[in-house]
């Protein structure tokens, strides 16, 4: 044992300071599958709750491993022999395989709760903006005056959201098929819908921004709303909602909202501008890291449920993830795997999941939700229209493209058809 430990060691894997920084595939192999010479005159019984260790924090780090029929049968193989040799372990494997069924029904819910919303969203196009239509229409302001209780709300979103996205869809997400991979094992299905989704909720949120902006008739209500969302900025990034400040800063920086001027002359955007420089993408988002970092403190030595939340601008997080996957090799020169790169790439995704586990402390308003997830939002097309009703064309390129606009959406509408919508939920998805 000692003469296989020492060759492995110093031939097969590589140490630095007692941690492992490379390794041959095959040494890994041989070094964690027993054999009668590398444990001897060990006992089951002895086995049986390091099994059961091992596969709880697989259960519980990768779940969606587990929606494979043969990853479950599997397991329940598994118990089955842990049964036969310590009932203390069995018992065990009982309790983890019921919190993982719980855990693949709550995402199996979730999953088909945005989907339905999602479907509505796409089959339920916002009305054609009119001076008479939208004096008719809520608004944001009729449904939440208060910027606080929103960004309470959108907190709610943000974190349901994120406690969906398990820790292999980062990777998933644009990792290449290993050529060594067998495409018949049991993981050669990759989904990231989760992850998709997530993404899919900071663009609704711009684009509502954006919408609430451009709606309204009067400039001095266009202006209150302006106001409003900045409150509602300041608001997240107090509570360290990153991700929602992100998207609320992306809406008010679209075309048709930016091209408001005489809006936004009536708006004091003495906070806002402060907030564009926290998120800043220069530097490689300096500011905003260095907030991120403070955040994260703030979290570590949390004495409330309100100072743990870190919900981090989420698309800079996938980018960050990106290209430390495809700036460093997975293999070395000698064959190796890197596990250099696999540690960095560990403690950004285990950094997140601590972020994600947090639970919401503040008290849900169903109606808010529902106008947040729900409500129809203009489309980049709808969003110009409506810019230029509310403050008309400055030259002859926008006049034309005004033109062009409501002849489009004209017979865009001539074509639609309404559906019966009936999808809502009430936990924010």
């Amino acid at each position: 044992y000692l003469r296989r430990h020492s060759f492995l060691k110093h031939q097969s894997m590589c140490y630095h300071d007692n941690s492992l920084v490379s390794a041959s595939l095959e040494a890994l192999i041989q070094h964690l599958v027993p054999t009668v010479d590398y444990y001897p005159d060990i006992r089951f019984r002895e086995v049986a709750p390091k099994l059961v260790q091992l596969l709880t924090e697989w259960t519980e780090t990768f779940p969606y491993d587990f929606r494979d029929e043969r990853m479950m049968r599997c397991l329940k193989d598994m118990t089955h022999h842990v049964a036969r040799g310590d009932e203390y372990s069995w018992r065990a494997m009982q309790q983890m395989t019921q919190r993982l069924i719980k855990r693949l029904s709550a995402l199996g819910q979730y999953e088909e709760a945005v989907a339905a919303l999602n479907a509505v969203a796409m089959e339920r196009p916002a009305s054609l903006k009119s001076k008479q239509a939208s004096a008719q229409r809520s608004d944001v302001l009729s449904v939440c005056d208060d910027p606080f209780v929103l960004a309470q709300q959108l907190t709610h979103i943000e974190l349901d959201r994120l406690s969906f996205i398990g820790p292999e869809e980062f990777i998933q997400t644009f990792a290449m098929k290993d050529p060594l991979e067998n495409h018949k094992g049991f993981f050669r299905k990759r989904k990231t819908s989760n992850l998709e989704a997530y993404v899919n909720w900071f663009n609704r949120l711009s684009y509502l921004v954006a919408t609430e902006i451009c709606m309204p008739v009067k400039k001095k209500h266009r202006a209150r709303i302006i106001e409003f969302f900045i409150d509602v900025a300041q608001e997240c990034f107090n509570i360290g909602n990153f991700n929602s400040l992100m998207a609320i800063i992306t809406g008010m920086n679209m075309s048709p909202v930016a091209r408001l001027k005489k809006t936004w002359n009536k708006v004091n955007t003495d906070k806002f501008e402060i907030l564009e420089h926290q998120m800043d993408p220069s530097s490689n988002f300096s500011n905003y890291r260095t907030a991120l970092r403070g955040a994260t403190q703030r979290s570590e030595t949390a004495h409330s449920s309100q100072e743990k939340i870190v919900i981090p601008f989420f698309s800079l997080l996938i980018k960050d993830i990106y290209f430390l996957n495809e700036g460093c090799a997975n293999r070395l020169a000698n064959g190796h795997i890197n596990f250099e790169k696999l540690w960095e790439l560990a403690k950004q995704v285990s950094e997140f999941l601590v972020w994600r586990q947090v639970v919401c402390p503040f008290d849900r308003d169903r109606r808010i939700l529902q106008y947040l997830v729900t409500t129809p939002v203009f489309t980049e097309d709808e969003l110009h229209l409506a810019s230029y009703e509310s403050e008309g064309p400055e030259n002859n390129m926008e006049k034309d493209s005004r033109r062009s606009l409501r002849w489009v959406l004209t017979q865009r509408i001539r074509t639609f058809k309404p559906i019966n919508q009936t999808h809502q939920n009430d936990n924010g998805f």
